[in-house]
């Protein structure tokens, strides 16, 4: 299939593979799924594996093929194997928009950590090589801990790293939310007009001194026998008129918010790259009002016009009339995708 810049809406019945065709791109993008399944669970019952490619058309031609199995893994870019991630996180860029997307109100914090790791590791060069650096030290660190007996010197090298790369990793995170946080807040009251304040307050585990703080939490780690201070353990906190919107958010200000936060997404990598990202949006503005609609519409508009790409899923009931104008469907049905009728005129 070959997809011209526009908006492509993709009509059909529930359970017919609308979906999988947006996880792809999505795929292809971050390497894995937006619904939080692995890999293992992306893969076609009776089959041994799942492959994904494509060409992507930007300043140049570029040949991604991605394939995984239990036995073998590979990811190829213009006929070359990809050594390191770090070096083609960033060449597709998507923002998706899904019910999945409440998780980031409603789930653990490692949720939102994720969402601004995400967001750094598209934009910022290095920072998914220093995120991993971060992981591996943790994971050691944590190893020799649950040991009766850690060896001393090993130990100290693995916290001397953590604390190298973890100090980064919060800077990064910490730098980031002045330029994302003020996106969400517009972004909130163009879809919810005269509501509640919206409130982004980033807040690391460490509150001072590092290195301090992991010394003072020793004699806890060795009870619990884990890694109890650094970036691993952050926490985004979204606030509406100061409360917490997990706790005291009714379902449809959650959903708003969590639309907020991918719209600010979007419109952060808009501004980093100079173009917008694809935009995923899965079976969701079916659940929005017209007023919550018309809000997200602007995006919308703004990719059409800067000849970006949206993919939108929708069964034949639920998809918004206001965007007939300018759409390329597509009619899905049994796992299969063909051009759909034109647009009847409105």
């Amino acid at each position: 299939m070959e997809f011209i810049p526009g908006f492509h809406l993709f009509l059909g019945q529930n359970a017919q593979g609308k979906t999988n065709l947006l996880e792809a791109v999505y795929l292809l993008s971050t390497l894995r799924s937006f619904r939080g399944a692995g890999h293992a669970q992306m893969v076609r019952q009776g089959q041994e594996g799942f492959f994904a490619g494509g060409t992507v058309v930007e300043q140049g031609n570029h040949e991604v093929k991605f394939y995984w199995s239990s036995r073998k893994k590979s990811l190829g870019l213009d006929g070359r194997p990809v050594r390191k991630l770090s070096e083609y996180f960033g060449l597709i860029q998507a923002v998706v928009f899904c019910t999945e997307d409440l998780q980031l109100i409603k789930g653990a914090a490692s949720v939102r950590r994720r969402f601004l790791d995400l967001l750094l590791a598209q934009t910022q060069p290095g920072y998914l090589a220093l995120l991993q650096r971060f992981a591996r030290a943790v994971r050691a660190r944590n190893a020799l801990l649950k040991q009766p007996r850690p060896d001393a010197p090993s130990l100290e090298g693995f916290t001397r790293e953590m604390l190298a790369s973890g100090g980064q990793v919060m800077q990064c995170r910490r730098d980031l939310m002045p330029q994302l946080a003020p996106l969400a807040v517009d972004a909130y009251q163009r879809i919810a007009p005269d509501a509640e304040a919206l409130r982004l307050e980033y807040q690391p585990s460490v509150k001072a001194d590092f290195e301090v703080e992991l010394a003072q939490s020793r004699q806890r780690e060795r009870v619990l026998r884990s890694t109890l201070v650094g970036p691993h353990r952050d926490e985004l906190r979204l606030l509406l008129n100061d409360r917490s919107a997990a706790q005291y958010g009714s379902e449809g200000q959650k959903r708003t918010l969590a639309i907020a936060l991918k719209m600010a997404q979007a419109e952060y990598l808009t501004r980093r790259r100079g173009a917008p990202p694809i935009l995923l949006i899965d079976d969701v503005m079916g659940e929005l009002d017209a007023r919550r609609r018309g809000g997200f519409l602007p995006l919308l508009e703004q990719a059409r016009h800067a000849r970006g790409q949206v993919f939108m899923t929708c069964t034949e009931e639920n998809w918004p009339r206001e965007l007939s104008r300018d759409l390329i469907r597509w009619e899905v049905k049994t796992g299969t995708v063909k051009p759909g009728a034109a647009n009847p005129a409105r």
